[in-house]
């Protein structure tokens, strides 16, 4: 059996399947509450009930191990990785729409393909470079609104700025967790890189968590919570560590190329109507991508 094909690649691709969907609602709940309250006090409530959650998981089904927890400096560089991205996600949010951001998002495959060259020595072929391709032109399309003259000038906004960079930290760890990787369970490494994560995050911004008025803060900070951190985090979190090690890097991060369709349901689901036409374009090249992405080797 190919080492990416047969049963456990079919798996790989219906675990990132459902991953791209409930990603997606983590925009429309983040745009609706990331001015309510600071990203780094946010996240790190989010880390720890997620890790919390993945935990009693790990317990429950047995899969953690003693053998697990050689060498932690892993799960703290890889929890730091992870918790960059989800911080910078939110600041984005801030200034950008769910539309807009989650298209950045689409732009970490070809980023995730060269850190996979780098860390696996994993190649791609001309199709799946062609496919990147697309799948970029298609997030540029609806970074820039479909506005010609602002991608000519590279009008890019603030937000959009902040969450580049935490897709950066986001592509480089599909092939991390894998190079990291030591023979634990999805479930188990998903756990320890969440309580690593946590930790960084309350280290980092105590200041922020201590300045927070917890009892102040509106219903819709803790429903988002809740959906953040079990849906969009403790269940993903574990659904991309599965895909990681059964799926190449680069097309573990094709499925971010549904990510913007998603976000036009949720948004749709939320009341806020469709985007412009000519934003649509774009989300159809993303589309496109993944078709090409994932259509069978020969």
């Amino acid at each position: 059996m190919n080492r990416y094909g047969g049963t456990e690649a079919l798996k790989g691709h219906l675990a990132m399947l459902a991953f791209s969907g409930l990603v997606a609602g983590s925009f429309s709940f983040g745009g609706l509450m990331a001015n309510e309250i600071a990203p780094v006090a946010l996240q790190a409530m989010r880390f720890a009930l997620a890790a919390a959650v993945v935990g009693t998981a790990a317990l429950v089904s047995g899969r953690l191990r003693g053998a697990d927890f050689r060498a932690p400096w892993r799960y703290v560089l890889l929890g730091g990785i992870f918790a960059i991205y989800f911080v910078m996600m939110f600041e984005g949010l801030k200034t950008a729409t769910p539309v807009s951001t989650s298209a950045v998002m689409t732009l970490m495959p070809i980023m995730t393909a060269g850190f996979a060259y780098v860390l696996l020595g994993q190649t791609t072929t001309l199709r799946i470079g062609l496919a990147l391709a697309i799948g970029a032109a298609g997030a540029l399309w609806v970074i820039f609104r479909g506005n010609l003259a602002a991608l000519l000038t590279f009008d890019v906004g603030r937000g959009e700025w902040f969450f580049f960079l935490g897709c950066i930290a986001h592509a480089f760890y599909v092939p991390a967790v894998r190079k990291a990787n030591r023979g634990e369970a999805a479930v188990s490494s998903a756990f320890l890189v969440l309580v690593a994560g946590a930790l960084v995050l309350f280290a980092y911004g105590w200041r922020d968590i201590r300045a927070t008025d917890f009892a102040a803060l509106p219903p819709i900070v803790w429903i988002a919570l809740a959906y953040l951190s079990i849906a969009a985090m403790a269940i993903t979190f574990v659904l991309l560590n599965f895909a990681s090690m059964r799926l190449p890097g680069a097309k573990v991060m094709a499925y971010t190329y549904l990510t913007p369709g998603w976000v036009i349901l949720w948004e749709l689901a939320f009341g806020h109507g469709l985007p412009p036409a000519t934003v649509l374009v774009g989300v159809g090249l993303t589309l496109a991508a993944v078709v090409l992405l994932l259509k069978h080797e020969g």
